[in-house]
């Protein structure tokens, strides 16, 4: 069974971007500055620091990805407060947090948000007629999970 979740016509994007993605988060987010005015902004730590001094607007900014970030965006895709995540991650360098990645990954899957993890989708994304109007995301009904039978051992 499935359950809608609207995403309004200003979303609220969550912008991560590991230590060698950094710039091409500052480049792709000037390049789409237009697009980006739209809608909320939040970032982990640094990313966040260096995308609003680029795009001269304010970016809700969390914790550094490995000192928590990950973990409060992904809260906030549990609670229904995040729309979208560009994550550009670096596949070619192990990260310390690497299981708050996977479990960001896994919170975009569980909750049907679009991810990006890196510029080509994120153009994609960026580009989609959905980013301008209001947009019925299908989303699994987790309360059977919720409600399931546990038995104590």
């Amino acid at each position: 069974m499935f359950i809608t979740k609207k995403l309004p016509q200003r979303k609220c994007i969550a912008l991560i971007a590991h230590d060698h993605k950094k710039e091409d988060m500052v480049q792709w987010s000037v390049h789409n500055k237009q697009m980006l005015a739209k809608h909320e902004l939040y970032a982990t730590g640094t990313t966040g620091k260096l995308v609003e001094e680029a795009l001269d607007r304010p970016v809700k900014k969390f914790l550094s990805g490995p000192l928590g970030g990950d973990q409060q965006i992904g809260s906030l895709i549990a609670t229904g407060d995040i729309d979208m995540v560009i994550f550009f991650w670096d596949p070619m360098e192990a990260q310390p947090h690497d299981t708050d990645v996977k479990a960001l990954l896994r919170l975009c899957a569980v909750w049907n948000i679009p991810m990006a993890c890196d510029r080509s989708t994120a153009d994609f994304i960026i580009t989609s007629p959905f980013m301008s109007d209001d947009y019925e995301a299908i989303i699994p009904d987790y309360s059977g999970y919720l409600k399931r039978n546990i038995a104590a051992e």
